[in-house]
């Protein structure tokens, strides 16, 4: 029997979810959380062979919940309506075992956790497919520029630690913004959070 903890922050969703799991003949759902934060401490007490995270949910995401669970016997299997691969890149990090979307058919749910339990690693197709084709275009001098930035630091400050003048690092950031194809710092530093470029 797969022993199975699902950690989904709508109630309906949590329920819907848990009932669909049940009918399966190999699976029983042990556990239900509603918070990143519930679901580590459920993992903990029970031991299931799998958890199903949503990543946006109070508390702690699903995927700073996956990052605290890597390593453990528990496989974490993503499922949710986000296809950013930003976020599929943060989850491929912490080690999960499968990444899915909601609007998958729900027997695919339940044949993707035999896959899982069988060693196999899952991953919504298209997901794979925005992985190989954004890359970053930036060189490794903008990135460190832009991460500086994002740390909070000024043209001036960033100009001392990178050892170049106040006006390089102007031109630096008005090369990053035409790159990017955005309009202000704040931008820059979203649209790279959001496709996971940043270290």
């Amino acid at each position: 029997m797969i022993r199975i903890v699902i950690a989904e922050d709508q109630r309906m969703l949590l329920g819907a979810l848990g009932s669909l799991l049940n009918l399966e003949d190999d699976m029983e759902v042990i556990g239900k959380a509603s918070n990143g934060q519930e679901a580590i401490s459920l993992v903990d007490a029970l031991m299931p062979d799998v958890c199903i995270m949503d990543i946006e949910m109070p508390e702690k995401s699903g995927l700073e919940a996956a990052e605290e669970l890597k390593g453990l016997q528990c496989k974490v299997i993503i499922l949710t309506t986000f296809a950013r691969s930003g976020y599929f890149q943060r989850a491929l990090k912490a080690g999960v075992s499968g990444y899915l979307l909601k609007d998958s058919p729900s027997e695919e749910l339940a044949s993707s956790i035999r896959s899982v339990m069988d060693g196999k690693r899952v991953y919504a197709p298209e997901l794979i497919d925005d992985l190989y084709s954004e890359e970053n275009p930036l060189t490794e001098r903008e990135k460190a520029v832009l991460e500086l930035i994002a740390d909070g630091k000024n043209t001036k400050e960033i100009a001392e630690e990178l050892n170049i003048k106040a006006g390089t690092v102007r031109n630096y950031i008005s090369t990053i913004l035409d790159k990017l194809d955005v309009k202000n710092r704040i931008e820059a530093i979203t649209q790279s959070k959001e496709k996971g470029w940043f270290k």
